[in-house]
């Protein structure tokens, strides 16, 4: 195999497989990035067998072929060069000489026929879209996802794909979050959830402003541009999400998004290292933030304007859970409705976008005076 390539092209497409490349490999093989020739461009693929990343490069090759390369020593030695030709020769043992005006260069590479095979999608459901819908529907769901490996399904973001619009959604069983996307359909419906490794993989690499989703019973795909992203879906039961969301939560609060993000965050300095717990006392028209650490002695208190008309009530809430979704809302004023204090608090903008619509929820902590 023989090609030469723009160096900075390569660095470009190298970094955005190498994401895929894991950093601890069961198998040799997996720490190699591919280097194949396909319709006059060159391939590279990496994977670490959940996740596989794609790249296309346009490059001059003179012998076809394929091979498998050392990710990390290939990316870090372009990485130290300016912006010029690079010059790869392959031979039959695939060892691979690649040289430029300011040197020559060895690796010692793997047979590309070694590597392992991709998934074929081609037997899949098409969802055509773009790139910022998709990145807009990972970027307000993904903060949710869960950690937990005893609960595998809510370890991924939930799409359910309809005809007329879609719900995307995510949960850590602490906080929920729920788009509905109208500008995001199909020809027919289909439900799947998505690694949250995939889905931020899919945030650094698409740039183009097309992208086509293909979904299969096992894996799904991202394709956008010249980059390809496929990961292995998880094969679980999400739970029925919607028996947990208030139908009932009328007491209603709307309030200045970034002074109580900002009000949220200063008060729960002060609060429990341990649990976290701030206090929200709702009066007319006013909203009081505190939190105390009884260990450390110390104890914070602020009060800000917020539009409230119903009785006073008192509710505790997970600083850090709070502030998650306070960030997500993408709107001047964020609008609070509640119930009681020990049901989940629900976050809304004060106003939705036009093409989706967004609900969060908090699940409360029980305060001291109950």
């Amino acid at each position: 195999m023989k090609f030469n390539v723009s160096s900075g092209e390569l660095v470009k497409s190298l970094s955005a497989v190498a994401g895929a490349v894991p950093a601890k490999a069961t198998l040799a093989i997996l720490e190699m990035v591919l280097f194949e020739s396909e319709n006059g461009k060159l391939k590279l693929t990496a994977t670490d067998l959940e996740v596989s990343i794609v790249e296309y490069v346009n490059a001059e090759i003179e012998v076809e072929g394929s091979v498998a390369v050392p990710a990390r020593r290939l990316l870090e030695t372009l990485r130290q060069l300016p912006d010029i030709p690079v010059y790869f020769d392959v031979d039959e043992r695939f060892n691979v000489k690649f040289k430029t005006d300011k040197g020559t260069y060895r690796l010692a590479g793997e047979n590309g026929d070694e590597f392992p095979e991709m998934p074929d999608l081609s037997e899949s459901v098409v969802i055509e879209s773009n790139t910022g819908t998709i990145k807009d529907a990972i970027q307000k769901t993904s903060f949710a996802v869960s950690s937990d490996d005893l609960r595998p399904a809510m370890m991924g973001v939930y799409f359910q794909i309809g005809t007329e619009s879609s719900k995307i959604v995510a949960t850590d069983g602490h906080r929920l979050v729920k788009l509905t996307a109208t500008n995001l359909t199909a020809d027919k419906e289909i439900n799947f959830i998505v690694p949250e490794k995939a889905l931020n993989l899919t945030l650094k690499s698409l740039d183009e402003l097309d992208c086509t989703v293909s979904v299969t019973d096992e894996h799904v795909s991202f394709q956008s541009g010249n980059t390809r992203i496929i990961a292995r879906l998880i094969n679980q039961q999400y739970p029925n999400y919607e028996t947990v969301i208030p139908r009932d939560n009328d007491k209603r609060m709307i309030v200045n998004k970034e002074q109580m993000l900002a009000t949220v965050r200063r008060v729960s300095i002060f609060s429990s290292t341990t649990t976290r717990q701030i206090r929200l006392r709702v009066d007319k028209d006013q909203l009081t933030i505190s939190a105390e650490d009884i260990d450390m002695s110390s104890e914070a208190k602020e009060s800000i304007e917020a539009e409230y008309s119903d009785e006073a009530m008192e509710i505790g809430f997970n600083a850090r859970y709070l502030a998650d979704v306070l960030n997500n809302v993408n709107h001047a004023e964020v609008l609070f409705e509640f119930s009681t204090p020990n049901r989940a608090g629900i976050v809304k903008p004060a106003e939705q976008a036009e093409d989706n619509d967004i609900l969060m929820l908090v699940m409360p902590v029980m305060l001291n005076s109950y």
